[in-house]
């Protein structure tokens, strides 16, 4: 399925936020994410499902000064 992953259309098979995570080789703890605009805690991830047309927001936390 077709989805937008941080403005980019991609082509996955996953059918969670949770394995998009894996299937993209991120660390789950490293990265905050949203769905359709609304934050996805990662304990949630699991649990929601991506539909064709999604929207995802993966964000690694910058630090600096």
């Amino acid at each position: 399925m077709q989805i937008e992953l941080n403005g980019t259309r991609i082509e996955t098979e996953a059918p969670t936020l949770a394995a998009l995570i894996a299937e993209r080789g991120l660390d789950p703890a490293a990265v905050a994410t949203a769905l359709d605009g609304a934050f996805v805690a990662r304990a949630a991830r699991a649990g929601a499902p991506l539909i064709p047309g999604a929207r995802v927001e993966v964000l690694s936390p910058m630090q600096g000064g």
